[in-house]
């Protein structure tokens, strides 16, 4: 997309641990001025690839202070890079700019699709440990601007006004166009679903209103259903629809694989690698020279590397051209694509720039004994699709 060729936030600050401390002491005494609605929505639209639509975002900004954002994950294994880094990216990129975050833990979701074999016991210690890396790798946590729910409780809650509202979707939707959303669990139309995985994407589409989200802000491989939940409010006459904020979706490391996946280790860096883990991860990333398009390890550069240290170093022998720091992805593509870079001297440095990211979190999962213990009980799970 041309709004996505470059940073449109290239002055936000680093969103390294150690630096951000920095940057508040020193801002403490500064504080920074209000940021006009045009700030704000520049902040709001880096965090989306696509965005429907942008006039409504901007009316949004004009007339509500602080939007309610919904983000919501099941808790399903071990958690990647993807949903651990780039959650924190964007999470902090909405706060920053005036917005609630609402992040629904989907604890029954998870358990109608079968994941952690539907063990809600399981499902829960997952959902806890996923909490702790987002503290672990930085979260902006401070001033109550993030909520963590948990569905089951939430909804239990509340049943009185959730309830009828799944029921008036579903009542209002013939069967293919639900069938349409079952992409949002990991599913085709294709597949022998169950009928709990029917009812599923009318639950995601209730959970939208429920939690009186103005932004939907979650993958693009969820966009379907949030687009029902548009045209939901069409069939019901509501002026207000929620906007939809859809962020860039993550490759697997290897040749030819679209998204990262929790069934397959070689597939995505784990929040909780260690240092060698990642070094090896990376060796083995497909990665080919002067190829720019379907290379998973210059997207790893675009959408975690630079949005974290709004820079690139790569370190390298002087007769392979010497330590050079990028300041763009477009200045680092240009070098790759003449030759000028070669995945020999990117994929170490690479390996160091996400080390340097995790590092917090295997510090607070080796300091914390809470954090260490979920992470053993969730390590010796079995995935379940």
């Amino acid at each position: 997309m041309a709004n996505e060729a470059s940073d449109p936030t290239p002055n936000m600050q680093s969103l390294s641990v150690n630096d951000s401390e920095n940057h508040d002491s020193a801002s403490s005494s500064n504080p920074a001025p209000p940021m006009t609605v045009e700030e704000r929505f520049r902040i709001l639209r880096s965090v989306g690839e696509e965005c429907i639509q942008e006039d409504e975002l901007m009316n949004l900004l004009r007339n509500k202070p602080e939007p309610i954002c919904y983000d919501g994950f099941e808790p399903s294994g071990r958690m990647h890079i993807a949903q651990g880094v780039m959650k924190v990216i964007n999470v902090n990129r909405l706060t920053s700019a005036g917005c609630r975050v609402k992040i629904w833990i989907a604890d029954w979701f998870a358990q109608l699709n079968n994941k952690m074999g539907g063990d809600l016991k399981k499902i829960e210690t997952v959902g806890r440990y996923l909490i702790e890396i987002w503290k672990g790798v930085g979260m902006n946590l401070e001033g109550g601007k993030v909520e963590f729910l948990w569905s089951s409780k939430e909804i239990n809650a509340r049943s009185h006004e959730y309830w009828p509202l799944v029921m008036d979707i579903a009542r209002r939707n013939k069967l293919p166009r639900i069938m349409r959303c079952v992409q949002i669990m990991g599913r085709s139309e294709q597949d022998e679903l169950t009928a709990a995985q029917i009812l599923y994407p009318c639950m995601q589409c209730a959970d939208i209103f429920f939690l009186k989200a103005d932004i939907c802000q979650l993958g693009m491989d969820q966009r379907k259903v949030n687009v029902l939940a548009r045209e939901y409010c069409d069939d019901i006459k509501r002026k207000n629809k929620p906007i939809i904020l859809s962020h860039h979706m993550l490759p697997g490391l290897q040749q030819g694989q679209e998204k990262m996946s929790k069934s397959d280790p070689s597939s995505s860096i784990f929040m909780e690698d260690e240092e060698a883990e990642v070094n090896v991860k990376i060796k083995k990333a497909y990665c080919p020279p002067q190829v720019v398009d379907g290379n998973p390890c210059l997207e790893y550069v675009k959408y975690i590397i630079f949005p974290w240290f709004n820079e690139f170093m790569i370190e390298r022998k002087a007769e392979n051209g010497g330590d050079k720091i990028y300041k763009s992805f477009e200045e680092l593509t240009a070098d790759y694509e003449s030759g000028a870079l070669h995945p020999g001297d990117l994929k170490p440095s690479l390996s160091k720039a996400l080390n340097k990211i995790l590092q917090p979190v295997r510090d607070h999962f080796a300091n914390d004994s809470n954090a260490r213990d979920l992470l053993k009980r969730v390590k010796g799970y079995r995935v379940t699709r």
